[in-house]
């Protein structure tokens, strides 16, 4: 039964996390995500929309350009940030989540975000 309960943790994970890859978009010397970011260890939880309890100091996606490289991809409004190119997210500053998103010599991003929709799926799913 245990590793049942192993294997049914593992899948609903799974399902609560979505991988997005964002090609940048070249602007001249600007390489452009099409998206901002609120968040981090270093602001105040309280000021965060998107945190239910108002203690959540993770990363989360505050805007997306319509049209812009991070809506083609399937970034939403919402989204939180878990991981940036294998990098964990979830206990970093505002700033160093930014200068992560922002490395001048990386044209792709490769995002691992969960979304309140994804969990709400999964819940409807097992009742």
């Amino acid at each position: 039964m245990s590793s049942f309960l192993s294997q049914l943790h593992f899948q609903l994970s799974c399902a609560l996390q979505q991988r997005i890859e964002i090609c940048k978009l070249r602007q001249g010397e600007h390489l452009i995500l099409g998206f901002s970011i609120g968040g981090g260890i270093d602001q105040d939880p309280g000021q965060n929309p998107f945190s239910e309890d108002k203690s959540d100091k993770g990363i989360y996606v505050t805007r997306v350009t319509p049209g812009g490289p991070a809506e083609v991809a399937g970034l939403m409004m919402g989204d939180k940030v878990m991981q940036v190119n294998g990098w964990d997210m979830t206990m970093v500053t505002h700033d160093q989540a930014r200068k992560r998103l922002t490395k001048k010599n990386e044209d792709i991003v490769r995002l691992l975000v969960t979304r309140k929709s994804l969990e709400q799926a999964v819940r409807h799913s097992m009742m």
